[in-house]
């Protein structure tokens, strides 16, 4: 616990992410990413140098999916939770039979979530995206969309008064997965029909592979996003990045 709170804290310091007086939300899916994210963040919240205010909003896709034991542990850590009711999947899969369903999904679930944001005054969103997902991103791009590009750890959503924060990405997946067994979360079965049949299963597959063959490769990459570097990817604060142990 101690050890990811201190990598969570240095990603958060490296990029500024959290101003005293924030009103942060955690997205919930209910996967062990974000579930580890709502975690470390309610345990940041009690001895972070800039008090911040901490909430947990799920966007309810319509596919029958339990939440109570989610509930149950915003419960025990004082965490606020709002389950918002939708018919996303449904829409998606049912109505318009969607062959690429992912990329519209996505954009309704963030529209959901931003209105969520406005309606109870939060300012932030944080989001459990860690550095494996940095590295697929990355190489996402570069394979199938011949672009140099990733999500950015802060990102000022103007139009709708968000901005949303990535403090995972100083901790691995595989570390994640431990963490999110040891500690016993409520996590929840993913019922989206193609779930596991996506491209970025396929560069997940590839980054594995090559990291097999050279093993510093999802270190080099993530490296040369800082340094390059990407749009906003440079760290701003006292701290290096740490080395990330798989």
């Amino acid at each position: 616990m101690q050890k990811l709170m201190g990598l969570l804290r240095r990603c958060i310091e490296d990029y500024g992410m959290i101003e005293e007086g924030d009103k942060i939300a955690v997205g919930v899916s209910g996967g062990k990413d974000s579930l580890v994210l709502l975690k470390l963040m309610a345990g940041l919240r009690e001895y972070h140098n800039k008090p911040f205010e901490l909430e947990a909003i799920t966007i309810d896709m319509g596919l029958g999916m339990d939440y109570s034991g989610i509930q149950t542990m915003c419960d025990e850590l004082n965490v606020p939770y709002t389950i918002v009711k939708t018919e996303i999947a449904p829409i998606i899969f049912d109505y318009r039979k969607e062959k690429n369903p992912c990329s519209m999904c996505s954009k309704m679930r963030r529209g959901a979530l931003n209105q969520t944001l406005k309606e109870r005054g939060l300012n932030k969103l944080a989001l459990g995206h860690h550095y494996d997902d940095a590295v697929e991103t990355f190489v996402m791009s570069l394979l199938y969309e011949g672009r140099i590009s990733c999500f950015q750890p802060v990102t000022n959503l103007d139009r709708m008064g968000v901005i949303q924060i990535r403090p995972m990405l100083y901790i691995s997946e595989k570390t994640v997965d431990h963490f999110a067994q040891r500690m016993e979360l409520p996590v929840i079965t993913n019922r989206c029909p193609v779930d596991k049949h996506t491209k970025r299963e396929e560069i997940k597959d590839l980054v594995y592979e090559l990291s097999g063959r050279y093993p510093d490769f999802k270190d080099r990459i993530f490296g040369a996003m800082q340094r390059y570097p990407l749009a906003e990817w440079e760290p701003k604060g006292r701290y290096k990045r740490p080395k990330i142990e798989d």
